[in-house]
């Protein structure tokens, strides 16, 4: 499908609440955030409904893939009130609307767009279900984050324990990976490349590239892909 979704009103609204990030001036351009952030956001989650049951039918794309513009302050010594940018989150099926779910991600902000997939910060009982997973048979492990597309599309990130997990062996050959707290691929996009006419496909293209490690870990968590 060739249609474009986030403009470069898009990108301004963002910034400009960044530089207003307070109930006076949201409320005032709440119009422009209708029209202009959530819209085609909720647009472009609907056209993408096809393109993600094709890649694996347990993912789920609705209303609720958009996450909130509101931000929540309770425990942040950051009190301004909004998000500056735009979250869409694809969850798998099993886990409700749990963000700590295998999923796939798209975020758009000024000067740091891109495409996330796997799971973070995974609850302590899924992230011990993992590192097993990856004892058991490391060879499984290595095809699924050395999958070609994977590789040419994502790099591996988030955060890692600073020693190995207890229970686990330090020099295990794969102790990097025992020690990630975060099982997630992340792909950095242009504001060019999210505004274009192609991006609805481009970004099934990154989610399909995902599918391996997206299975990879439905299948250590004991869940269908």
């Amino acid at each position: 499908m060739s249609a474009r979704y986030f403009t470069p009103a898009t990108f301004r609204f963002l910034r400009e609440l960044g530089e207003n990030n307070d109930r006076p001036w949201f409320e005032a351009n709440k119009d422009r955030y209708e029209r202009e952030v959530k819209r085609p956001a909720l647009r472009f989650i609907e056209d993408f409904e096809s393109d993600l049951a094709a890649i694996s039918p347990r993912f789920r794309a609705g209303a609720r893939s958009l996450f909130r513009i509101h931000r929540d302050t309770r425990f942040s010594g950051d009190k301004s009130p909004y998000k500056t940018h735009v979250g869409l989150q694809f969850r798998h099926e099993a886990r409700g609307q749990d963000v700590h779910a295998p999923g796939f991600y798209l975020h758009v902000e000024p000067g740091r767009c891109g495409i996330g997939c796997g799971i973070w910060r995974p609850d302590s009982r899924s992230l011990l279900r993992i590192r097993e997973a990856i004892v058991e048979d490391p060879a499984k492990w290595k095809r699924a984050k050395g999958a070609r597309d994977f590789r040419n599309r994502f790099e591996l990130g988030g955060e890692s324990l600073k020693t190995a997990p207890r229970g686990f062996d330090a020099q295990h050959p794969l102790i990097e990976d025992l020690r990630r707290k975060d099982f997630v691929g992340w792909a950095r996009l242009s504001q060019r490349t999210v505004t274009g006419p192609a991006f609805l496909g481009e970004f099934a293209a990154f989610c399909r590239a995902a599918g391996p490690l997206q299975r990879w870990l439905c299948d250590a968590l004991g869940i269908p892909f």
